[in-house]
């Protein structure tokens, strides 16, 4: 294929008509630049929930098991911590607070209730409102308020649920307990598993703060998936404030060092300021939401702008060092980077949208988005920067512009040059050994990294319990916000036995008037899975059966009911079920029934106790396990088991875009050095780096233990991306070298030229996007130190395991080789180059 037509058309446009280029790279910025105000943001974990087959069964449930036409409905938990929560002025505490958030028709208060309300009604059974149990509370003597407790704790099980765990009933006492208020809400509340970026209670919650803090005298913390979303939302902004003005410093630093000329440095940094404006700009323009998954591409568009920039200069200078005029060195840099951009591109761009065959929407819109980001910055660095920079060295012609320096990095005799041919060396010495070596650290490395866990919960989203203190110490606007939810959500899971993983559910469609529905919904509790618990060998769970147990207990009728339709005696009823659910619907038990039977009888829900010890996969795949014992279509679901298919599709997200990345960048690269070089082999050698960046990046995910979670599962498809980035410049400059040189000549100048200007790029990635290691998200976080060290191993591995590679390449496809040069463990004199692969 005579692709060379094709970069001379180019060349002609960047060196010609340099100055039209430019302009109209300005015009489509300006274009782009519209559609930014159009960028909305999505947060929180609904955005990876959605479309689940658990999620939609847990919506479905939220959805029709509730009264017909009801009002969305939203809770709020009042948190309260003190030495005795059940002494008399800790009661009241709790009450009051109620009753201040009940007397604001704004908080939309329907009910509320506590530990303290149970004690206040033993106190006085008459006391059915707040102001009628505070005044129980206030009358009772400190003996009368133990021995309700005592009462309460015996004759309620929903009173010792609301206490922490330390609850003693001899002495009446607990340091926790936890308060209940429910709202009438706005419609619009999620009814589903994940937290989304905004919550209609938010400002409800917000308000209930102030209002309790009086109240509950500082022993009261107000706690809502309002605050939830609140901080969901505020963490994104708090992260960019604290990360971006480092990596923008970091960035500058290195720049100045790589570029040493502050003209040429401006130039970079306006092209990499073009590439975020039209990625952004784009997303604004195809409605493409900003969401936690995205805060990673404007650092991967850095990482790639960056290294385009410092190369393009580099490689022009060495041109003009050597004499040529601004012409011909802008020509033959564009003439060899057009082609080196290309392939890296085009790789980055398989790496990056290997994450589009995900099944969670956030990462495939990652996928799209970063695909398309480094597309453009192809653009911008290949054909407006090198535009660019032929009209700044035509005015610096003409007028006195400071020129500070125009050396190239890395250049022969410089001490730098010196340091980057330890690969080199490695090379010429001993070649097979050191790769032996590294295969062997690569397969050790690859297996440790099976290992890697897999996580997907509230808390990858939210700001760690407590911050470091340097950033605690920061001034304003860099200070972040003050984040309670981690420390709250900790602290429930450490002291309250109750908690959102005591329970899975199962959801059941059929024809529940059918005879067998209630006996296969009975016998699915038989012989329960090790996770759930255990009641007189059955699994112990709540649903539309027992309802109808508890109502035959203290309903005669109902109970002859029950029997009369009852052919095994075992309590559940076989015949008529439609008549035992009418019965129920006209009853006091019509509102406890439709919490486990919908009102045309088809559809149904079982909830299932389990052990709190148990994980969440092993959750997960027992109420699966159940769920395949109903005849009917029935769906594990809950919030674990959601999360947990969420982890299931990370893990596979991450193996799958692997795979998909290294294949799609290997058949890609053998193919485009098969046309440009004639040599395919070329593209293999490529790729042997980039298999042992993976594999230390891999292992060091478990070393560090940082699990694969919505962010992290899409660092090995992107570690390819960027990895290649860096060994197809080493490569193909290699190949160009390689078409004049020997073997040695060829490999010492392009560790020289191309070094240099790898070594400026990795420093300034690294140290640039190291920072997001500051961020107050987690995941963010642990993205930026994992996306510094995949960039450090990639440097590493292109300039000490390429050059050996190369050599061993040309032992095994140089015709000219014996056998016995091929099996030769070291170095030595290279012949001339080769035509092809043979």
């Amino acid at each position: 294929m005579d692709y060379q037509r094709y970069i001379d058309w180019a060349d002609d446009r960047i060196v010609d008509d340099s100055r039209k280029v430019v302009v109209a790279f300005l015009l489509v910025t300006v274009v782009f630049s519209a559609g930014l105000g159009s960028v909305s943001t999505s947060a929180g974990t609904s955005q990876f929930t959605s479309d689940l087959p658990a999620e939609e069964a847990l919506e479905r449930i939220n959805t029709e098991f509730s009264p017909a036409f009801s009002p969305d409905t939203g809770s709020t938990q009042l948190i309260q911590r003190e030495n005795n929560v059940l002494s008399k002025q800790g009661l009241l505490r709790m009450l009051r607070s109620q009753h201040r958030l009940e007397q604001h028709d704004s908080l939309r208060v329907t009910s509320s209730s506590s530990a303290a309300s149970i004690v206040a009604q033993q106190l006085d059974p008459e006391a059915t409102t707040t102001e009628q149990q505070i005044y129980a509370v206030e009358s009772a003597t400190g003996s009368d308020i133990d021995a309700a407790v005592q009462r309460a704790a015996d004759e309620d099980s929903q009173f010792t649920s609301l206490l922490s765990e330390d609850f003693n009933r001899k002495s009446a006492s607990a340091s926790a307990t936890i308060g209940v208020v429910n709202h009438e809400v706005p419609a619009g509340i999620s009814s589903g598993s994940g937290q989304g970026g905004s919550s209609p209670l938010t400002s409800i919650q917000q308000q209930a703060e102030f209002t309790v803090s009086s109240a509950g005298q500082g022993t009261i913390t107000v706690f809502g998936s309002g605050i939830v979303a609140d901080e969901f939302s505020n963490v994104i902004t708090d992260s960019l404030i604290l990360t971006v003005p480092a990596a923008v410093l970091f960035i500058l630093f290195f720049l100045t060092i790589a570029y040493r000329d502050l003209a040429d440095m401006a130039l970079g940094l306006v092209s990499l300021f073009m590439a975020v404006v039209w990625t952004f700009g784009f997303m604004g323009l195809a409605g493409i939401a900003f969401s936690q998954m995205l805060i990673a591409v404007p650092p991967l568009l850095l990482a790639v702008g960056i290294d385009f920039g410092i190369h393009a200069v580099n490689r022009y200078r060495e041109e003009r060092e050597d004499g040529e005029s601004i012409e011909t060195s802008m020509r033959i840099t564009t003439d060899q980077l057009l082609v080196a951009f290309f392939i890296v591109t085009g790789t980055t761009v398989i790496g990056f949208a290997a994450n589009l065959t995900s099944s969670l929407p956030p990462i495939q819109d990652f996928g799209y988005v970063a695909s398309i980001g480094i597309t453009f910055t192809f653009l911008i660095f290949g054909v407006f920067l090198p535009a660019a920079k032929v009209e700044l060295d035509r005015l610096r012609q003409r007028y006195p512009i400071p020129t500070f320096s125009e050396t190239p990095l890395g250049s022969e005799g410089s001490a730098l040059g010196g340091v980057l041919r330890g690969g080199v060396v490695i090379a010429d010495r001993a070649p097979v050994i050191f790769l032996l070596i590294v295969l062997v650290t690569t397969a050790g490395a690859g297996y440790y990294a099976t290992g890697v866990s897999t996580s997907f919960t509230q808390k990858d989203f939210l700001p760690p319990e407590e911050s470091p203190d340097f950033v605690e110490s920061l001034p304003e606007p860099f200070a972040p916000s003050d984040y309670t939810v981690t420390g709250v959500l900790n602290y429930l899971e450490d002291n309250f036995a109750t908690t959102q993983s005591s329970q899975t559910t199962i959801y059941v469609e059929g024809p529940m008037r059918q005879d067998s529905a209630l006996e296969q919904m009975y016998r699915a509790g038989d012989d329960p899975p090790e996770s759930f618990v255990r009641e007189d060998g059955r699994a112990d769970s709540t649903s539309i059966v027992t309802v109808i147990q508890d109502r035959a207990e203290s309903d005669p009728e109902f109970r002859r009911m029950v029997e009369r339709n009852d052919r095994n005696d075992n309590g559940v009823p076989d015949d008529n079920l439609g008549e035992i659910y009418d019965y129920l619907l006209d009853s006091s038990s019509r509102s406890e029934a439709l919490n486990y039977i919908t009102e045309d009888y088809r559809s149904a829900r079982v909830v299932y106790t389990v052990e709190s010890d148990a994980s969440d996969s092993e959750i997960t795949e027992d109420t699966r396990t159940v769920a395949e014992d109903f005849r009917y279509e029935a769906t594990a679901t809950g919030s674990v088991v959601v999360f947990q298919a969420v982890a299931d599709l990370i893990f596979e997200s991450a193996i799958q875009s692997l795979a998909l990345a290294l294949a799609g960048a290997s058949v890609f690269l053998v193919i485009i050095y098969t046309v440009l070089e004639g040599r395919p082999s070329l593209g293999l050698v490529n790729i042997v780096p980039v298999v042992v960046t993976v594999a230390l990046l891999a292992g060091t995910m478990r070393l560090l233990s940082i699990p694969f979670n919505a962010l992290t599962a899409t660092m090995l498809a992107i570690t390819i991306g960027l990895g290649v980035d860096y060994s197809v410049h080493v490569t193909h400059r290699f190949a160009d070298e390689f078409a004049i040189n020997d073997l040695q000549t060829a490999l010492d100048r392009t560790v020289r030229g191309t070094g240099g200007a790898l070594l400026s790029s990795m420093l300034t990635t690294v140290f640039g996007i190291g920072v997001l290691g500051l961020a107050v998200f987690p995941a963010i976080g642990q993205f930026g130190i994992l996306t510094a060290l995949s960039i450090a191993y990639a440097f590493l591995a292109s300039l000490l395991v390429l050059p050996s590679t190369i050599i061993v390449w040309d032992r095994v496809f140089n015709a000219e080789r014996s056998f016995r040069d091929l099996l030769s463990l070291s170095g030595g004199r290279k012949p001339s180059p080769v035509d092809g692969d043979d």
